[in-house]
């Protein structure tokens, strides 16, 4: 729709209108990554933000939105002289997830730069959102390079573009705003980093408000223009409190107490680095000012910890988010209390013209906008923990026609589960050959990042130039182009792209024995220990994780395949075990799992983890013998191409090795518990060798 939903009009959601705002009264702050769950108005705040604030002045006819008053003087279209300014709207660009490296940062024209030695340049997106905003959807859907190049430009305030000793540098400051729902998977914590302010955010529990948000969005999607119509003079009056406390940051005075505050508070909740305390001193700075106060004050900093620090204590994918407020009050109370105020603290923003609930305040922002209400509060508008994907029933019931059977077919007693012993560092397990997956850190793969192997005809757009390639083709043509200068004429045909090997991420499937012969608390705490080192392996080197469990008489597929790891070591947590060991039907799962895989990303390869001690009790509802069957399952894994490594549970004096036999049927090793650690003597375990579609059973 053209007519963006109103500011004003949002119902709940107070830290994420406070955070969005703090950024729109100072850039400098930078920016605000929203996390939740879909469907609570992320995009909907964001889209809105931007009719907020001001106009901006440009040279008219540049590109690259340069201020008539300070023209940027690196400007690719400059240099600009002295003028009349045109006035248009802060624009909000957004920035797709599937976007190419050059549609972010822009794209020389390399045969022009050889042969004319000229820098035609076509502006990105970083150039699009100079002085506006730049919105991210499902941010950690991004490419690692590309988040790389945004969040450089951001903290840099301009954007670079190099080809082969062929540059571009233009301004590129804007307002970053980022989205995600962190069920897809986990940023990086140094990606984190770099965001200033987080918040998270959920629907809100209270049917009164949830009634509210129903009754406006149905409004505004019956009538756009009216309904923001009815909400322009709020719009307006956010507006120009924006633009005043712009104009009054620069007189806000952060005090010595007020550093010693938040220094006092990174180091309390042990923050890494320094970038806490700044982002800190700019948010209590910003907060202060949309306050109408020259004076920073406890509160300011309490509010600013609550925003910039939670993202920042994420250690690993497994750490909660969240920050301490009882210790955070503990150690602000170490302080003396600022000199009160008489005139009281202006709302963040007005509400709209007595439209429901949000009036009277449901949504529990209270009158201060915000102040003091942790982004990781117990209000109705924000959840105590982190959203997860629905759980399947950890629990099936299995066949139930009488006791006997039962007491027959059950095996040992189900246990409660257990506690994962402490994670450790792992050894590098990669699938061989060459792929050509998304980027990731584990196999070799064609990827457009990495150290260059060669040269080919580009397919498409040149995007990586291979220079002594380009001169190499074109050097044989120059008597028959005419040339007779010192340039060299370059024809688009001469034109050679670089091929470049580097790291692809992999789907990596855990599959777990969960059976009876598992279920001693020490040894499945073991067992869970390995498989979170797994996990964070996994989380760090990027790849997508399944889990599949089995157990009883069926194999159950724990979770599906996602980018979320945290979400795997949950379900992992709550894992029960007990029963017999239908290996067979947990191979048989994962052929399943990765043939759908297969055909949804066919260029990720699998790595199949199985972790189990190689028995076999159960053959389901197959029948049959368990141990011949969970050797076919295994040959017709093997015969698909999938790379397989097994984890041997098998602990104790006396050894079956039965977990040998099942990966020599795999076509892959088998590596201990013990011998899984980096830091171990036994042997490294580098490449998961590739099953030969004729593999024979070992004997």
């Amino acid at each position: 729709m053209s007519t963006p939903y109103p500011f004003t009009a949002l119902v709940g959601q107070t830290d994420l209108r406070l955070a969005l705002l703090l950024n729109a009264v100072s850039p400098a702050v930078g920016g605000v990554l929203v996390r939740g769950e879909k469907g609570t108005a992320k995009s909907t705040a964001v889209r809105a933000l931007s009719t907020l604030l001001p106009q901006v002045d440009v040279v008219p006819g540049c590109r690259f939105s340069c201020a008539p008053t300070a023209p940027d003087p690196a400007c690719p279209d400059g240099p600009h002289e002295p003028g009349p300014a045109a006035a248009r709207p802060a624009r909000m660009v957004e920035l797709p997830v599937g976007a190419s490296e050059d549609r972010l940062v822009g794209a020389l024209d390399i045969e022009r730069a050889l042969a004319e030695g000229v820098k035609a340049f076509e502006p990105g997106l970083l150039a699009d959102a100079h002085r506006g905003i730049l919105y991210v959807d499902e941010v950690n859907l991004l490419h690692d390079h590309l988040i790389d190049l945004l969040l450089d430009a951001a903290a840099m305030g301009a954007s670079y573009v190099e080809r082969e000793g062929v540059s571009v540098r233009h301004a590129a400051r804007f307002l970053l705003v980022g989205t995600m729902n962190p069920e897809e998977g986990e940023l990086r914590p140094q990606l984190l980093d770099r965001f200033g302010l987080t918040v998270e955010v959920a629907a809100s529990r209270e049917p009164l408000q949830r009634v509210e948000v129903v009754r406006r969005r149905l409004a505004y999607e019956d009538d756009p223009a009216g309904f923001a119509g009815r909400w322009s003079a709020d719009e307006e009056e956010v507006r120009a409190r924006v633009v005043a406390a712009r104009k009054l940051l620069p007189q806000v005075r952060l005090g010595d107490t007020s550093l010693l505050q938040i220094a006092a508070t990174c180091a309390g909740f042990e923050v890494d680095g320094m970038r806490a305390d700044i982002v800190m001193a700019r948010t209590a700075t910003a907060l202060a000012a949309w306050a109408g106060r020259t004076e920073v004050r406890k509160e300011d900093v309490r509010q600013a910890a609550l925003l910039a620090l939670p993202h920042r204590r994420r250690r690993n994918p497994f750490d909660a988010p969240g920050l301490d407020e009882e210790k955070l009050d503990r150690i602000l109370d170490g302080f003396p209390d600022d000199e009160p105020e008489p005139e009281p603290e202006p709302e963040p923003e007005p509400e709209g013209p007595g439209e429901g609930p949000e009036d009277d305040g449901p949504d529990g922002g209270g009158p201060d906008g915000g102040g003091g209400v942790p982004p990781q509060g117990s209000g109705p508008d924000t959840p105590e923990a982190e959203p997860e994907a629905p759980a399947e029933p950890e629990q099936r019931p299995e066949t139930q026609p009488s006791a006997q059977e039962n007491e027959a077919a059950a095996g040992p007693a189900e246990q409660a589960p257990v506690r994962a012993a402490e994670p450790f560092r792992t050894k590098m397990l990669s699938v061989p050959g060459l792929g050509e997956g998304a980027s990731g850190r584990r196999s070799r793969a064609r990827t457009a990042h990495g150290r260059t192997t060669g040269a080919q005809r580009p397919r498409g757009q040149l995007t990586k130039l291979h220079l002594a390639a380009t001169v190499h083709a074109a050097a044989p043509h120059q008597k028959a182009r005419g040339r007779t200068g010192r340039g060299l004429v370059v024809r688009k045909d001469d034109l050679r792209q670089a091929t470049r090997e580097g790291r692809e991420g992999n789907l990596v499937l855990f599959l777990v024995d969960a059976s009876g012969s598992m279920a001693a608390r020490q040894r499945m705490s073991a067992v869970k220990g390995a498989v979170l080192s797994l996990l964070l392996d996994a989380y760090q080197r990027r790849d997508k994780v399944g889990l599949i469990t089995f157990r009883g008489s069926s194999a159950e597929l724990a979770l599906p395949p996602t980018s979320s790891v945290d979400a795997a070591a949950t379900r992992l947590e709550n894992l029960p075990t007990g029963g017999r060991t239908p290996l067979a039907a947990g191979l048989l799962k994962a052929h399943e799992v990765l043939r759908i895989e297969r055909l949804r990303d066919p260029s990720r390869r699998p790595l199949l983890v199985v972790v189990t001690d190689g028995r076999a009790t159960s053959a389901g509802s197959v029948g049959g013998d368990p141990r011949e069957l969970s050797a076919r399952s295994a040959r017709l894994l093997a015969a698909g191409g999938v790379a397989s490594v097994v984890v041997d549970c098998e602990s104790g004096p006396v050894r079956l090795g039965l977990a040998g036999v099942l990966a020599a049927d795999l076509g892959g090793p088998a590596v201990t518990l013990d011998g899984l650690r980096a830091d171990s003597l036994a042997g490294l375990v580098k490449n998961v060798r590739t099953p030969s579609p004729t593999l024979r059973r070992a004997a």
